[in-house]
């Protein structure tokens, strides 16, 4: 019986050789990837018969020192093991004349001509032992397109750890962008998106921006973007209809942005409230350009479509069943008279009729009725007891949690001080319960909660208009390079001179901007205009250290 079993499984065998040598054009089957980038990549581009597959390679570092850790301090007897015995250098090599050939360096490696120049995909690893734990894409200086879009669109949503995506002057065309656009929304932890050095003539930058994108930092830097693409972007980043909650930091240097790019950006960031850095540096932006900024980020007024899209908001909070449908009556659907009902004078007499009844049976229900409440009042305080230790207990915990979800908020407004000694109160037995309440109270201020929408915010009445408070989300802003003269300075000045102001007593939409950068416009530095600029945002610089003070004047101080 085995030589039988032996025989037939040979020739099976050798029958479907026999087929797929007939026929050879048979498709195979389709891959499904594994999120081992390295072997999924491979095998697809094998799959697409092609003739040269760039190498997936690690992305080069500067070579650590021996002795040093990491963070570039010494090891200071960490694993005390004995060491191995340093082997002695082996004796330089001679050349024919009996001198010394010098060694060569060890501080990096030699290729082969050109090697460097050939495509390659650089990755960052968190574990370099498993391939499955890539976290960042590098590639540089190399074509893509669209057959190669497509392997990465079925390779990078499988890759569970994938954040970041770095293609550097590939040659993008308008199609690989929106394959692109589609693949990133797949991607799981998908935050970071730089293609600088990418110019595209459709300038379809937008789609990348979408209401499903998960990008938070988009970098597009000398991408030869004009006024068309701005004007994509500004629409992309918020109209009435939707904005962007996902985007916090969009760098557009280096482009060929106007004043006209510019104020579409502009009307953009009037109803966006969640990007916080945004650099228009290096681009053709002048005074109109930087005075609508201006306009935006101090107080605006609203158009005839937004106000039309804030009564509809507010119409919607006051009655949030007016636009349901009314229930369907008895009567709906059945052509017959349903069986009769009887009146609530009826009910409410039968009901009448059985209290007194009850009254009549138990004279002494008052008394029990009193009873089962006070009854009823001692088991609640007992549970409220209960509840209360069990919250003191957990609330160091809850208290950190929550003053450290908070402090981002904090140290942007200058008070991390305050709320981190009152979260340090928390870590007790429970006695900070006031300071906790209050940090939380003082965070929420700042914060607002969430979001304010700016159509549903307080207006101010003034000549016709509704006039509201501008963006002030807004944290970071570039100007440098551009050819702002004194007309827009002196608006963004008026900007900065209004949020000061209206910080002092309010602080829920946010903290308003804390860097600008103008250097290198058609004013200069020594300017009144400019000066008044560095005094107002020297302060709110997060960054700005005040001098240290001398002898002299701590002692008058």
């Amino acid at each position: 019986m085995g030589k039988k079993l032996e025989k037939g499984l040979k020739e099976k065998n050798a029958s479907a050789v026999s087929q797929d040598e007939e026929n050879p054009n048979k498709t195979p089957e389709p891959y499904s990837c594994t999120g081992n980038f390295q072997a999924d990549f491979t095998e697809l581009c094998r799959r697409n018969s092609m003739t040269y597959i760039p190498p997936i390679i690690p992305r080069a570092r500067p070579p650590t020192v021996m002795g040093h850790t990491e963070s570039g301090k010494p090891d200071k007897g960490k694993g005390k093991a004995p060491q191995a015995p340093v082997e002695p250098d082996p004796d330089p090599e001679q050349d024919l004349d009996g001198e010394g050939i010098e060694a060569p360096p060890k501080t990096f490696t030699i290729k082969e001509k050109f090697e460097y120049f050939k495509p390659s995909v650089q990755v960052e690893m968190e574990n370099f032992d498993k391939p499955d734990t890539v976290t960042e894409i590098y590639i540089r200086g190399w074509k893509i397109v669209e057959p190669i879009m497509e392997i990465f669109k079925q390779c990078w949503p499988k890759m569970a750890k994938l954040h970041t995506i770095n293609l550097w002057n590939c040659g993008l065309s308008g199609e690989v962008i929106t394959i692109l656009a589609s693949t990133i929304t797949e991607i799981p932890e998908m935050r970071n998106l730089v293609l600088d050095g990418n110019t595209v003539v459709e300038e379809n930058w937008h789609e990348l921006m979408g209401e499903e994108s998960p990008i938070q930092n988009l970098s597009l830097r000398h991408c030869g973007i004009t006024d068309k693409g701005a004007e994509q972007i500004g629409q992309a980043l918020g109209s009435t209809k939707r904005c962007n909650t996902k985007l916090i930091s969009l760098n557009l240097s280096g482009n060929r942005i106007t004043d006209v790019g510019a104020e579409h950006i502009a009307l953009g960031l009037r109803m966006n409230r969640n990007l916080m850095s945004l650099s228009l540096a290096s681009n053709f932006i002048g005074d109109k350009g930087a005075s609508k900024i201006a306009e935006i980020l101090s107080r605006f007024p609203l158009t005839h479509e937004e106000v039309v899209e804030r009564r509809k908001h507010f119409s919607e909070k006051d009655f949030p069943e007016r636009n349901k449908s009314p229930p369907g009556s008895r009567r709906d659907g059945s052509k017959d008279r349903p069986a009769s009902v009887r009146s609530q004078s009826h009910m409410d007499k039968d009901k009448k009729g059985s209290k007194a009844s009850a009254k009549k049976k138990d004279p002494k229900g008052k008394d029990a009725k009193e009873e089962e409440k006070h009854d009823k009042t001692k088991k609640k305080e007992k549970e409220d007891k209960t509840l209360t230790k069990k919250g003191d207990k957990s609330g160091t915990v809850g208290g950190r949690s929550s003053g450290a979800s908070l402090l981002f908020m904090a140290a942007i407004s200058g008070s991390t001080a305050s709320i981190a000694a009152d979260t340090k109160g928390t870590k007790g037995k429970g006695k900070g319960k006031d300071k906790t309440k209050q940090a939380a109270q003082e965070v929420e201020d700042l914060s607002g909660g969430e979001v304010v929408n700016p159509l549903t915010d307080v207006a101010d009445f003034i000549d016709g208009q509704l006039w509201v408070s501008g963006n002030r989300v807004l944290i970071n802003l570039n100007l440098s390079r551009n050819k702002i003269a004194e007309s827009g300075m002196n608006n963004l000045l008026k900007a900065m001179q209004y949020q000061t102001t209206i910080l002092m007593d309010n602080k829920s939409g946010g903290t308003g901007l804390m860097r600008i950068a103008l250097l290198k416009n058609k004013i200069s530095q020594e300017h009144d205009v400019m000066r008044k600029l560095n005094d107002i945002m020297l302060h709110k610089d997060p960054y700005y250290k005040q001098p240290p003070q001398t002898p002299d004047v701590q002692s008058t101080t």
